[in-house]
């Protein structure tokens, strides 16, 4: 028997994990450039097409088995 990620679970290990680079995405564009609107454009351009991105990630490698192991109940 394999394991299976859930969905929800995708979309939650997703949300938190932009949620995490957002706030860093922010801080290194503020730092570059030194405008709040350039940090906060790119933060939120950025993480729309990432998010999707990574969600489709996660779904590919959730029905590949290679990798996965049987665990008792």
């Amino acid at each position: 028997m394999h394991n299976r990620a859930s969905r929800k679970r995708s979309v939650v290990k997703a949300i938190t994990y932009r949620g995490i680079i957002l706030c860093l995405d922010f801080l290194v564009i503020y730092l570059l450039t030194g405008k709040v609107m350039t940090a906060a454009t790119f933060m939120i351009i950025s993480n729309i097409y990432t998010t999707v991105g990574y969600f489709v990630h996660e779904r590919v490698w959730a029905g590949v088995k290679w990798g996965m192991e049987p665990q008792a109940d």
